[in-house]
């Protein structure tokens, strides 16, 4: 979960920190952990009987197992433990949700550090880990959103790890921001003359009409040309031909962008695409169904949850159309209380489900964990009916 705008930072910031003083002042009652996840949603049992700790994260297939990646929260504070892991058989006559199968953990398989040279040291912050087998290299690779020791939000980057076993521990390779220097590659050459005009200090006052245009015409984009895209909340996907995506909040959460990842998943091929240029869209979940890209996201609103977005396009570079929301039933303007975190497609029973974070903010590892099937309507759009 990202916060809002760099032109609220100060503000969001302080409000963390103050937050987190009194988290720290004020023991955590379990009424209060399971008011704040959301009423009547039960945790996420392990095989020991532990609350699955594994939020923003991903379940993917692997010889006869499903592994289930995410964030490890504390229970209190803000940072992160790193990202942990959890098994599961698979099943083969009948569609898998999150609280029907056992869950193995196998604890933290990439753990923050003590050495205060690592950028993944103590105090940083892991969000939306995903993770990807490599056929090529024989790797399963890691990507997640990254933000560096006492900076808060601003340094906006992706991180990369590896490791041969599923269990890993992953190795931690480096973080960097997207594409430094390189401008979309759907980017004419007028569009690219006419971004570098535009200079963010010419636009002291956010969100009125000419701001919005000049967001939309590249502002932000051309500002952080020099070091690099930001990437905040993120997902990734493996199309039919093996082309590994990134799809990430950017431009200060107000772009989504799609890179395509180098062969060996470990960096970019200077080949992105914007998504809905200053729509604020973050929390991105994609999947593909017939030869038409579906991408289910959030609005901008912190920890609180709000209604979803839906668009569609027929080629993952765009253009993209934007849809109503898919959710439907009780609780849908605001996604059920949760916020998206992954699609679950289990191929071999043709069954997709939408997972969410109904987020905790008092004590992040106690977030509740939401599976939803996705079903489609006449018109082949995706409906995400809420809890029973």
């Amino acid at each position: 979960m990202n916060t809002r705008t760099n032109h609220l930072l100060a503000t969001v910031l302080s409000t963390v920190l103050l937050t987190a003083a009194f988290i720290a002042a004020s023991p955590i009652t379990a009424s209060a952990q399971h008011h704040r996840a959301h009423p009547g949603y039960p945790a996420t049992p392990d095989a020991d009987g532990r609350h699955v700790n594994a939020h923003g994260g991903c379940v993917i297939a692997h010889d006869g197992q499903w592994l289930w990646y995410g964030e490890a929260r504390p229970e209190r504070g803000f940072t992160s433990l790193g990202v942990s892991l959890y098994t599961a058989p698979m099943t083969e006559n009948t569609p898998a949700t999150l609280s029907s199968l056992c869950w193995k953990s196998h604890g933290v398989v990439l753990s923050v550090v003590d050495d205060t040279a690592s950028l993944i040291q103590r105090g940083c912050i892991i969000e939306r880990p995903k993770v990807m087998w490599n056929a090529r290299t024989r790797q399963f690779v890691m990507l997640f959103h990254l933000e560096l020791k006492g900076r808060g939000y601003e340094a906006a980057l992706t991180g990369f790890a590896t490791s041969p076993t599923p269990e890993g521990p992953f190795t931690f390779h480096h973080a960097q921001r997207p594409n430094a220097g390189v401008w979309p590659a759907d980017f004419s050459n007028e569009d690219i003359a006419k971004a570098k005009r535009l200079s963010v200090s010419d636009y002291p006052e956010w969100w009125t009409p000419e701001w919005r245009v000049a967001v939309a015409d590249g502002l932000l984009l051309n500002r952080d040309m020099e070091q690099g895209q930001m990437s905040r909340d993120m997902t990734v996907f493996v199309d039919d031909d093996g082309t590994a995506w990134h799809i990430f909040s950017s431009e200060e959460n107000l772009t989504l962008q799609a890179a395509e990842l180098t062969p060996d998943y470990l960096g970019y091929t200077g080949r992105y695409y914007r998504i809905a240029p200053g729509g604020q869209n973050e929390a991105p979940c994609i999947f593909k169904r017939d030869g038409r890209y579906w991408l289910i996201c959030s609005g901008c609103t912190g920890w609180d949850p709000n209604e979803a977005r839906l668009f569609s396009s027929f080629d993952i570079r765009g253009p993209w159309t934007q849809h109503p929301s898919p959710m439907r039933g009780q609780g849908a303007r605001r996604t059920f209380g949760g916020q998206g975190t992954w699609i679950w497609q289990q191929s071999a029973l043709q069954s997709i489900y939408f997972m969410a974070d109904v987020w905790n903010p008092r004590s992040l590892a106690a977030s509740r964990h939401l599976c939803l099937p996705v079903t489609f309507d006449a018109d082949g759009f995706p409906v995400v009916n809420g809890p029973q």
